[in-house]
């Protein structure tokens, strides 16, 4: 795991609605590219801009010096603009954390930035955030993702055939408890 660049957690502001749905477009396209989305990229980019940061517990891991990564992938997803930088000049919006009391119900990060400690923290921080437990859903599909949850104590409780999501794709309930 490389940790060579400074990245900062902290709340996501209005200025970071733009770079916050590029980490997640990018993001989805790359860990999930089965899964069909029933939104086009600009519906999410519309929903992230009105509702995911101004009304949830929405985080950020900036990329606040050094070259570390890229700010564009090249594959069609971006906005055109290398989107992953704040209007605010504070650094590279590398990955995304959603809360809603206790679940844990968004957690991307830029594909040039995993493996580096991001998710780890951002897990310890919704942890300290809900110290009763946390609850989120993943997408069947995405192996990945069941071995870093369970690697952080969550344990998989229920598996649908994807009915209740908007996407149709069966999923996996996972549970942390302290």
């Amino acid at each position: 795991m490389r940790t060579d660049s400074p990245v900062t957690l902290r709340r996501a502001t209005a200025a970071d609605a733009p770079a916050v749905a590029d980490v997640y477009l990018r993001s989805f396209a790359a860990a999930l590219p089965t899964v069909v989305r029933p939104r086009t990229d600009d519906e999410v980019r519309a929903y992230i801009r009105d509702v995911v940061v101004p009304h949830r517990d929405t985080w950020v891991a900036v990329h606040t010096g050094g070259h570390g990564g890229t700010s564009g992938n090249g594959n069609g997803n971006g906005n055109g603009n290398g989107g992953s930088s704040s209007d605010h000049g504070s650094g590279e919006v590398v990955g995304l954390m959603v809360l809603d009391g206790e679940v844990l119900s968004q957690l991307y990060l830029a594909p040039e930035w995993r493996g580096r400690g991001i998710g780890d923290r951002f897990v310890s921080l919704a942890q300290e955030r809900s110290p009763r437990g946390l609850t989120l859903w993943t997408f069947q599909v995405n192996e990945p993702a069941h071995r870093f949850y369970e690697r952080h104590g969550f344990t998989a409780v229920e598996f649908t055939d994807g009915s209740g999501n908007e996407e149709r794709e069966p999923d996996v309930r996972y549970v942390w408890r302290p």
